[in-house]
Parts: C-alpha cells; sequence; structure tokens
C-alpha cells in the first residue's frame, strides 16, 4: 500500500505544485513545478498524524487526509528524488484527540505490533529488496512519521552496511536525542546532526515554534530528557546562526485544517492567485535556539512595513479541547 512509488499510475507525489511568488513588494510570478527527470537518489517519507478514521488505528486505504498530506510536505522533493511513500496503520487523530475531552475511538485498542511501526518496517524491507539497488536515499519523517523514521533508523540503519547510502534524514517534529555539546551518542550511535550544506550521511532534525510562542512548560516537543538534550538543526543555517527558508504555503487552508478557519490574505490589498501554492522569499527567517529545558526552531516572521505583501503567517497548530 503506497502512496507514492515510481512504477504507480495513481502516485500522488504526481500533483499541481506551481507556485507564485510573491515579492515583499507585491510582485507576483509563476514559478513552475519541474520534476527531475533521471534523480540519481531516492526519498523514502513517513507522514504525521493525518488520518481522521474512527477507531485507534488508521486502515490502508488512503483518503483526502493522506493525500493532501503527501502533497503538501513531500511531493516537491521530486525536484531532486525518486518517492517512496507507504501507507500505514497510524495512530489517529480520533485517538489523540481523545486524550483532550474528544470522543473515544471506536473497537479494541490493537494489540502491541499490530500496524504502525511494523507497516514501516515491511515497507522499508520491500524497497531496499526491490528498488534501491545501492542508491544514496534521504530519510523523512513529520511527527508521529518522524517517530518512526527514528526509529527505523536506530535499529536497521545506524551502524548497519546500509548507512553509508544514508545521503541525509529529515526527523522533523520528533526528537534526535543528543548528549550536551554532542552531535551524536543518544537517539543515534554513528549518525551525527548536520553542520554544513555538503554535509552527507547526517540527520536534520527541528521542533519549530513561532518565536513570540515559545514552547510552554508542559510542551512534549524539544524537551531535555535522561540527561540528553534534543537535537536542533536550522535547515536554513546548517552551520548555525539565523537563517532565511525558502518557504512554500498553501495558497488557501492549512493541512487538516490544524491551523484554524482564518486565511492567510497574502497581498495588501487582495489579488487573486490561481495557483496552489505561494512561495515568499525572505518573509520568515529560523534559528536554534536553547533555553531551559529546551532546544527549537525559532520561526520569526520579518515585518513589512508599508509593503503589498502580508507581514502575517497562519498555519500554527491549534488544538481546542475535543476538537
Amino acid at each position: 500500500a503506497w502512496r507514492c512509488r515510481p512504477d504507480l499510475k495513481d502516485n500522488r507525489c504526481r500533483a499541481d505544485l506551481d507556485a507564485t511568488v510573491i515579492a515583499a513588494s507585491g510582485r507576483m510570478t509563476v514559478e513552475k513545478y519541474v520534476p527531475a527527470k533521471d534523480p540519481k537518489i531516492d526519498c523514502f517519507f513517513v507522514y504525521p498524524t493525518v488520518s481522521k478514521d474512527p477507531g485507534w488505528q488508521s486502515d490502508l486505504v488512503p483518503d483526502k487526509m493522506e493525500w493532501d498530506d503527501v502533497r503538501v510536505q513531500f511531493a516537491r522533493f521530486g525536484k531532486v528524488c525518486r518517492q517512496f511513500a507507504p501507507m500505514y496503520r497510524q495512530g489517529t487523530l480520533t485517538a489523540l484527540r481523545a486524550s483532550a475531552g474528544g470522543p473515544a475511538p471506536v473497537g479494541e485498542r490493537p494489540a502491541p505490533g499490530i500496524g504502525g511501526y511494523s507497516d514501516v518496517l515491511d515497507a522499508w524491507i520491500w524497497y531496499l529488496a526491490h528498488e534501491n539497488q545501492g542508491r544514496g536515499v534521504v530519510l523523512i519523517g513529520h511527527s508521529q512519521g518522524g517517530a518512526m523514521i527514528a526509529r527505523l533508523m536506530a535499529q536497521e540503519v545506524d551502524g548497519k552496511p546500509i548507512q553509508k547510502q544514508l545521503v541525509s534524514a529529515l526527523i522533523l517534529g520528533a526528537a534526535v536525542m543528543v548528549p550536551p555539546g554532542k552531535d551524536v551518542g543518544g537517539t543515534f550511535k554513528a549518525i551525527p546532526l548536520c553542520h554544513a550544506e555538503d554535509q552527507v550521511g547526517c540527520v536534520i532534525t527541528y521542533a519549530s515554534f513561532r518565536d513570540r510562542v515559545p514552547p510552554p512548560p508542559t510542551s512534549r516537543f524539544g524537551r531535555a530528557r535522561d540527561g540528553l538534550v534534543a537535537g536542533c538543526t536550522n535547515p536554513a543555517g546548517l552551520t548555525g546562526g539565523r537563517g532565511t527558508p525558502e518557504s512554500y504555503f498553501m495558497t488557501r487552508g492549512f493541512l487538516n485544517g490544524s491551523g484554524g478557519d482564518a486565511p492567510i490574505d497574502w497581498t495588501r490589498p487582495v489579488r487573486p492567485i490561481a495557483t496552489p501554492f505561494v512561495k515568499t522569499p525572505g518573509l520568515i527567517s529560523t534559528q536554534c535556539v536553547s533555553e531551559g529545558d529546551f532546544s527549537y526552531l525559532a520561526v520569526h516572521v520579518n515585518p513589512n512595513p508599508g509593503g503589498r505583501r502580508t507581514d502575517e503567517l497562519g498555519g500554527q497548530i491549534l488544538r481546542h479541547t475535543g476538537v
């Protein structure tokens, strides 16, 4: 069960990814998305918690939630790699929200070892046996998917022969733990954090927060534990300090509605935008921050007084009790 694989007729990574580039002045141009014709490396992606299936675990039948996620978070990697995105029986949003006062999931909780990581492992083993053929690979996961990739790498890649084919890993919204001041020795014994754009075999990882809303004391993300700290690598500045990402956003709405129901007006005054994505050069900057028990990627929105492009940003996760 795959959402993206090069031979699929219904390959969900083949999507309209054209973007309207909006300069700070408000000038708009269209950037056409062009996938790589013969990419030399592969990307293997495990998606975050997106399923609204009613039970504790999702089924293996994809719907809008899984399709939207791969379009927003993974399809654009087709500029550099062949793409593989398996389905897996993940813990659902329904189960996650039950702990915040939402309705209880239907049915019994699955026994340990059913679905979840075992599905991801099966997909990885199949990929290695049928598709890899010695190619370099980038492993990518976000949130629940990031935890799956971290576990997969710790058990199946770290210190194993396949490690030599690891181009890099992106583990986002899930912790990669390291000893204070070190790049390796916690979650992974032989795979370090990335510190240069031309470095291979390393990990990019972070949990992001708006700089004006740092992690609260109760946050599970970016928190130190057991004498280890959460790794933070700034993808827009791997050598350290502040960086300016090449940022793309959905033109309308937010993935799974997690950012609320207030749409962003990208221009002032509002102008029609025909592409599904916008690209906003210079709108945001990012920097890794360590404060107390937390290490995280602080996202700063650069003000644009008098400009014709927005200086606000939506999409931060808003989760009300029971929603």
